[in-house]
């Protein structure tokens, strides 16, 4: 009988001791929220922000090309931006051509200085045009990003970093210039890079970077999620300032809906659009303004790209 009473107090004791711990972990799941999800980009703030690109380029000549005065008046303005949502911004000049170009660079407060993720698209456009698709569509979108990180206050892990780049037209300068300018220790700090050139052609797929497997699965799952099928990014390889980063080591990633390369069949009947044509007709031509860019494709990087930053920065 003493024996079943000691074998009942031990049973009482192991049970209290498991629910205690059962209400502690219970307790401590309740303390620590789960991490907030991306907020979704307007599509109407992305857009507006091309009208003013627009705009810049109409009051300039025409065009953003490097060492045009429309090139520096849309630093100028997405500057201004991001100085008064709260970054801590500077500019970075070298001489291409005989011509100033200029970079944009764009650093949240906070977060481990040594861990950082930048996400980046560069802000000229050829002599040609207005270059809305090409690339105000990605320096639209990183812009909304970065200002959609201010509007929630967001105190990631890693530290983040936006940029700009100027002279990408004319072989990848402004973003070469960045990562040759960095120390080996300050390479080595930079965990990734998200490019985003062209992401609202106005016959549009949906294409991934495959170069970095991480930070692909970021993008695809986020696609899968919405049952838009993607496919893996190959008319951007070398051609964008993704480029200039891979060649020193630094892992990439990034989003593209095609330049002039034609859709296919194929394409069409899973992305919709005109099989036959290219992504974008007027890639690198006059035409390539407002009328040029599929607002739902813009809408849907713009978020995806928002998941990527929000999921890789901790």
């Amino acid at each position: 009988m003493i024996r079943t009473l000691k074998r009942r107090s031990v049973m009482a004791v192991t049970t209290c001791t498991a629910l205690g711990a059962t209400l502690l972990t219970f307790t401590q799941a309740q303390a620590e929220p789960a991490a907030a999800a991306a907020p979704d980009i307007p599509a109407g703030a992305v857009v507006q922000d091309l009208r003013d690109l627009q705009q810049i380029s109409d009051d300039n000549g025409g065009n953003r090309a490097h060492g045009q005065p429309g090139h520096k008046a849309s630093v100028d303005y997405v500057r201004a931006k991001l100085d008064a949502a709260g970054f801590e911004t500077s500019l970075q000049e070298f001489t291409h051509g005989g011509a100033t170009g200029y970079n944009l660079i764009a650093d949240w407060p906070g977060g481990d200085p040594d861990q950082v993720l930048m996400a980046g698209a560069h802000i000229d456009s050829v002599s040609d045009g207005s270059g809305i698709s090409d690339n105000g569509s990605g320096s639209a979108g990183v812009l909304e990003v970065a200002l959609a990180v201010a509007e929630a206050d967001l105190k990631p892990t890693k530290h983040l970093r936006f940029a700009w780049w100027g002279a990408e037209e004319v072989g990848l300068v402004g973003s070469r210039h960045y990562v040759d300018g960095l120390t080996a220790g300050q390479a080595e700090t930079i965990d990734g890079y998200l490019n985003a050139d062209m992401i609202a052609s106005p016959n549009p797929g949906y294409f991934v970077y495959d170069s970095d497997p991480a930070l692909e699965k970021v993008f695809t799952d986020w696609f899968s999620a919405k049952s838009i099928p993607t496919e893996a990014s190959t008319e951007t390889n070398g051609r964008s300032d993704h480029a200039s980063f891979q060649n020193a080591g630094i892992p990439v990633g990034g989003l593209f809906t095609g330049a002039g390369a034609t859709k296919t069949q194929e394409q069409a009947d899973k992305w919709g659009g005109t099989p036959g044509e290219s992504f974008d007709p007027c890639y690198h031509a006059s035409c390539d303004d407002l009328t040029n860019i599929s607002e739902e494709a813009l809408d849907r990087n713009a978020d995806a790209l928002a998941h990527a930053v929000w999921e890789l920065s901790g």
